[in-house]
């Protein structure tokens, strides 16, 4: 079929659109609209970083104004949604539960074979959580027989819980403080989900149809990566099928290296409102990098993961969007003891920035505040002191 072909500012309205940021509460409020979220992007990335509040909370505050952090795990309560590592930790939509399988299966075959101490270990707390309820690593003692040799050296029992996790023996869920707790499936998943095994062509078909609805355009690296704990996949043979039927189109933007595609139903003649969003590093919009610089001219990346002396804005950076432009990057920490937020760094992008967008960051950033538990905020630093100076003066005269 005849490729479609848009300029970069068109795709960048799809991408947006896509990731629930065309507007704000593009989904609209209260609880219902999270499930919402979740159901269009398909999965919600979960991190543990507490710097500021955790990436999975912080994805839903940035689409759903009057988001409160409990209602995730109200979502899983009802079983409308569950957590689970098929890409990275995550959110999904329970309705999306059979398409989970074909991870587990991957996680249960591959690697090492299991010693008998390993195997039987894990039979004894499938064997306790059968007869007993759910459990947490906290329940057992620590069984450890030799000294720890590092962050990731986790005591046996942990390691065999993670195991039936991964390979779906058991599910989790988490307490107010973060934890996990282990349940069996059939306490979680509701009877009405399908809970049969996709075939391979299923699947990819999940993947490429579920990867082209969260990021609107997306190349075949994007769809593998989201597809690779399952080795030997179809999704490229898949993709030339959908490709031939019409339910994908190519697409071809001017100034960025293809093949790139989308959905054959895809609106092309998306409206983006001129909003201001500080988004999580995590978020669906910023998880591949190179994106990030071929549609949005922003070479981002998070730098916690690289040493302290090679940083160049700071060790949590949040990305800050106005309309279809990043405008800035936030590096900032919540101090929760003193109720302060702390903007380490706000470093500002080679872009034009009016009064009123500058008027809308400082809103979001006072909404930002209150979500992360703060109600003050210090600013550090940033390379433009006249913006600064601008915009402190909105909270030091409050």
């Amino acid at each position: 079929m005849e490729a479609i072909i848009l300029n970069r500012s068109q795709a960048r309205k799809i991408i947006l659109h896509a990731a629930g940021l065309s507007k704000k509460a593009q989904f609209g409020n209260e609880i219902d609209a999270v499930y919402r979220v979740i159901n269009h992007l398909g999965y919600i990335q979960l991190d543990t970083n507490y710097v500021v509040e955790r990436a999975h909370h912080h994805a839903m505050f940035a689409r759903v104004p009057d988001y409160q952090t409990e209602w995730l795990a109200e979502l899983g309560e009802q079983g409308d949604i569950f957590e689970y590592f098929t890409s990275d930790a995550g959110f999904m939509p329970m309705r999306d539960f059979r398409f989970s399988l074909p991870v587990k299966k991957a996680f249960e075959t591959r690697g090492t074979s299991l010693t008998k101490r390993e195997s039987d270990l894990m039979n004894q707390i499938l064997d306790q959580v059968e007869r007993e309820g759910s459990v947490m690593v906290g329940d057992f003692e620590n069984d450890r027989t030799e000294a720890s040799s590092g962050w990731w050296d986790w005591r046996p029992a942990k390691v065999a819980l993670e195991k039936l996790y991964l390979e779906g023996k058991l599910m989790i869920s988490r307490n107010s403080a973060f934890q996990k707790i282990y349940h069996l499936p059939l306490d979680v998943v509701p009877l009405d989900i399908d809970q049969t095994m996709p075939t391979d062509e299923d699947y990819a078909r999940y993947v490429i149809k579920r990867t082209l609805g969260a990021l609107g355009i997306s190349s075949v690296k994007e769809m593998t990566w989201r597809s690779r704990r399952v080795k030997g996949n179809l999704v490229k043979k898949e993709l030339e099928k959908m490709l031939q039927s019409g339910e994908v189109k190519t697409v071809i933007v001017n100034g960025v290296k293809g093949p790139l595609y989308m959905l054959s139903d895809t609106d092309i003649n998306i409206g983006i409102a001129d909003e201001v969003f500080i988004l999580s590093p995590f978020d669906t919009l910023n998880v591949f990098r190179a994106r990030l610089k071929d549609f949005f001219d922003f070479d981002y990346q998070i730098e916690c993961f690289v040493p302290a002396p090679k940083r160049k804005f700071g060790y949590f950076s949040l990305p800050i969007l106005s309309g279809e432009r990043f405008i800035a990057r936030m590096d900032t920490k919540a101090d929760r003891k003193q109720k302060t937020l702390i903007v380490h760094n706000l470093h500002f992008e080679p872009v034009e920035i009016d009064e009123k967008t500058i008027d809308k960051f400082i809103q979001n950033l006072k909404e930002f505040i209150l979500f992360n538990k703060c109600q003050d905020v210090i600013f550090k630093k940033s390379n433009n002191n006249e913006l600064l100076r601008s915009i402190s003066k909105e909270f030091s005269d409050h």
